[in-house]
């Protein structure tokens, strides 16, 4: 095997062999997705794929679907390395198959807001947390023989004008907070890929940040790898090329090319800098085996696509990420054979998973209601749009096939091709037949749709474009030509435009014919969707339906939540309230029936007025595939809900630390500084809705013993070396059971402004009742530091530290001394 200079000198070798044009061409680009290949040294095409919750391949498509793991949120609820691990292995699975070799996943800003409209593709407001679930991630996605992307670097913590702000930090917030999970994932992790950012920090754009990309990440910290831009955010040529940037997606255009190659012969980039950032692409060629002479990776490959140990992985992340918030009288796990009645929005409307780089085309979706075996009442609307049209009612007008007969043509009439498709949602990233990607492409989906019910229905249209809707020759949607703005905003920001036809014969198949002209079509994007609500009870009396329903029933499970439309990239939410009527509809099933288990169906949190008068709460995040057999599973005790909160869920919206995300005169202040999260309850000593590391199982535990290593040298922290402490703890209940052990450490003497107390450690215990178990827990060193602004250099200062040890941030029975000499 070669050694690691031998490896170097003969990438090295390759690009020798390169002229400048080859050079520049290799670092942009070739479409939405891959790189060029280079058959003179032997490059083969690399190809990257979105995202964090599956693998989603170069484009949306149902006949080529992925396998749907819980959101990231739901991952960090677990709180367990080692599931997130053999997630990590699955994905890498599901890259390979869409012939990827890059992941760009995990994202691992800060939940900084509970309004950022990422919160749910993000893990935590804690950068520990973020750091050991996402290097997790990293390790089993590379483990898996697939390269992973750490993004976005940095400080991307909010989407409202993410193209344009600049974010104005302290240092100290700087690296302890926003880097500190970047860091980790670098230097423990050898993170193959880290993607740049769109926003600025301080003023400079992150693809042009010299001080952060070449001087942190790459100086630093060591990275090896490339920088890619976030999709479209690199603006510039001199000033990104020289600012640390290596490669420019999505291509053929973009700021470098033939510009790039004026400015090297121009000297105004250095070739020396060229050389670096295709050696850069080398290392990652070489390592994902799509460079000639260097073979693939070894990978673990445990997780099959498609197969069952598949499947029964993503139903138990689903269950262990589940947090039970509240649980009166032990009301839950309920027998098998109780009489439930299912209400809620979101019990046959099950949101999987968010929006943006976190959608994708899932192999099957389990609803709450299939996996409880449920009809639900819906009780109110879900929010955001309609759902999309149901294809069981749908067939192809020529066939007869369930679903949409799909046309493209041109605008002056020529015929470019069909195809059938099984979705009312056609969304391109990367249009896969060259000749549609034109300017005067014309799409035309039509189906027979067969009604259920009589009475006005409601269509709904969703497209990147100018879109009509003709209903048996009646068109009841016009067009409406509107403005966008970038390629990757405007593809999640669509608006919904709605039209009615009455329909009364249900026996007889109507025709739908949607007609969309798609305006960035010659980009390769195209989205355009095709939603529906039949005519149902009004709004009155589906509420009053859902009250004699739970009256009538053992248990009443009320469903609510959010979905992808609410939570998204492109856009922050604009509340912390549950959409219009579902917090009216809880109210009303509890006061009819005491025994109600309210089940939240989001990525991020949400307020709970209401928490106090129903029986129980459970979190289910957005769980993914799975979710319909997870619920079942615990709601019925054949799983414990293993989750534990990894962001603090404030009581009204005022009392959250950080509101507001919205820049002012194009600047994001971080004025909050280091207190963000949990450590700004603490330290304003305010009372949350439920504090961060929360989460009741099915049994009890007593906190026994802890003994830390009561002393250690500052030069052993500065040399990274963790703190062991050991647990011990008896599980007293009568089932067996998980816990999260948390470490929180805090120093009040000290020189410099601390939060009370930080998240230093954490591990899973479990035992059998009556059992007494023993658990290491390795302090982080860099919890006993501070970033010194004055000395730009971590400090470790002497003294005692006070480890504070329990099942979440604000029940800490067990404490231990830690000396620093």
């Amino acid at each position: 095997m070669s050694s690691a200079e031998e490896i170097e000198d003969r990438l090295k070798a390759l690009i020798g062999a390169l002229d400048l044009p080859a050079k520049v061409r290799l670092l942009t680009g070739a479409d939405a997705w891959g790189l060029p290949a280079e058959p003179r040294i032997g490059l083969r095409r690399l190809v990257m794929t979105d995202g964090p919750a599956g693998a989603r391949g170069t484009h949306f498509d149902e006949r080529d679907p992925s396998a749907h793991t819980p959101s990231p949120t739901a991952l960090a609820a677990t709180w367990d390395i080692g599931l997130v691990h053999r997630i990590g292995l699955l994905l890498a699975e599901e890259t390979r198959a869409k012939g990827a070799q890059v992941l760009l996943a995990p994202t691992i800003n800060l939940h900084r807001s509970p309004l950022g409209g990422r919160h749910f593709e993000c893990f935590s407001e804690d950068p520990l947390l973020v750091g050991e679930i996402g290097l997790a991630y990293v390790r089993g996605v590379q483990a898996g023989g697939v390269a992973a992307c750490a993004k976005h670097f940095v400080a991307n913590d909010s989407e409202n004008q993410r193209f344009t702000l600049s974010v104005d930090l302290a240092e100290r917030a700087l690296r302890e907070l926003y880097l500190a999970p970047f860091e980790t994932v670098v230097r423990a992790g050898g993170v193959k890929v880290v993607m740049a950012a769109y926003n600025a920090v301080r003023g400079t754009t992150m693809t042009e940040n010299h001080p952060l990309q070449a001087g942190v990440l790459k100086g630093e910290w060591g990275f090896v790898g490339p920088i890619v831009s976030d999709w479209t955010a690199a603006r510039s040529t001199v000033a990104s090329a020289t600012g640390g940037l290596d490669l420019v997606m999505p291509g053929p255009t973009g700021p470098w090319g033939d510009k790039l190659v004026r400015a090297v012969r121009d000297g105004e980039v250095p070739e020396a800098q060229l050389d670096d950032k295709v050696l850069r692409l080398l290392r990652l060629a070489a390592g994902t085996g799509v460079l000639d002479g260097f073979p693939a990776p070894e990978a673990e490959r445990p997780y099959p696509v498609g197969s069952t140990a598949q499947t029964e992985l993503l139903r138990e992340a689903a269950a262990r990420g589940m947090v039970l918030l509240r649980n009166e009288n032990d009301l839950l796990p309920l027998a098998e054979g109780t009489r439930i009645a299912l209400i809620g929005p979101n019990a046959a409307h099950t949101a999987t998973g968010g929006g943006g780089s976190a959608d994708l085309s899932p192999r099957r979706v389990v609803s709450f209601a299939q996996g409880l075996g449920l009809d639900p009442v819906e009780g109110v609307r879900p929010g955001g749009r309609q759902p999309l049209i149901d294809l069981a009612d749908c067939a192809n007008p020529h066939t007869g096939a369930p679903g949409f007969l799909v046309e493209y043509g041109t605008r002056d009439g020529d015929f470019l091709g069909s195809e059938q498709r099984e979705t009312a949602r056609l969304a391109w990233l990367g249009l896969p037949a060259e000749r549609w990607r034109r300017d005067d492409l014309r799409v035309i989906m039509r189906a027979h749709y067969r009604p259920r019910v009589a009475g006005t229905h409601t269509f709904g249209v969703t497209a990147l474009g100018p879109t009509s809707l003709t209903v048996n020759g009646q068109r009841i949607i016009e067009p409406v030509r509107a403005g966008w703005g970038s390629l990757v905003d405007s593809f999640d920001n669509i608006t919904e435009q709605l039209g009615t036809v009455e329909l009364s014969d249900v026996d007889t198949p109507v025709e739908l014919v949607v007609e969309h002209l798609p305006i960035a079509a010659p980009h390769g994007y195209l989205r355009c969707g095709l939603t529906h609500r039949a005519p149902g009870r009004d709004a009155e009396a589906e509420l009053a339906e859902a009250v004699r329903q739970a009256a009538a029933a053992e248990v009443a499970v009320v469903v609510v939540g959010t979905n992808a439309d609410i939570e998204s990239e492109s856009h922050d939410r604009t509340t912390l309230e549950l959409p219009p009527g579902q917090d009216e509809l809880i109210r009303r099933v509890a006061a009819a029936n005491p025994r109600t288990v309210v089940v939240v169906n989001a990525g991020a949190p949400v307020l709970m007025p209401w928490a106090d008068q129903v029986a129980a709460v459970l979190y289910t995040w957005f769980p993914g595939q799975e979710a319909g057999h997870a619920l079942a599973d615990v709601l019925h005790g054949r799983a414990e809900p293993g989750g534990r909160l990894p962001t603090t869920f404030p009581r009204t919206a005022e009392q959250a630390p950080v509101l507001d995300t919205t820049p002012a005169e194009g600047v994001l202040r971080y004025t909050e500084g280091l207190l963000i999260g949990y450590r700004a309850y603490d330290q304003h000593r305010l009372d949350p809705a439920f504090c961060f590391g929360h989460g009741l199982g099915y049994t009890t535990w007593d906190y026994r013993t802890a003994h830390a290593t009561p002393a250690v040298s500052a030069a052993t922290l500065h040399a990274g070396e963790p703190v062991p402490l050991q647990v011990t703890l008896t599980n007293t209940g009568a089932r067996p059971g998980r816990e999260i052990v948390q470490v929180y450490l805090g120093r009040h003497a000290s020189r410099y402004d601390r939060p009370p107390r930080v998240l230093a450690g954490f591990a899973v215990a479990e035992a059998g009742p009556g059992e007494t178990v023993e658990v290491e827990i390795r302090l982080a060193a860099k919890a006993f530091a501070v970033y010194d602004e004055q000395r730009g250099d971590w400090a470790w200062e002497h003294g005692s530290y006070l480890a504070e040890i329990g099942r979440n941030s604000r029940d800490l029975p067990l404490t231990a001394v830690v000396t620093v000499h």
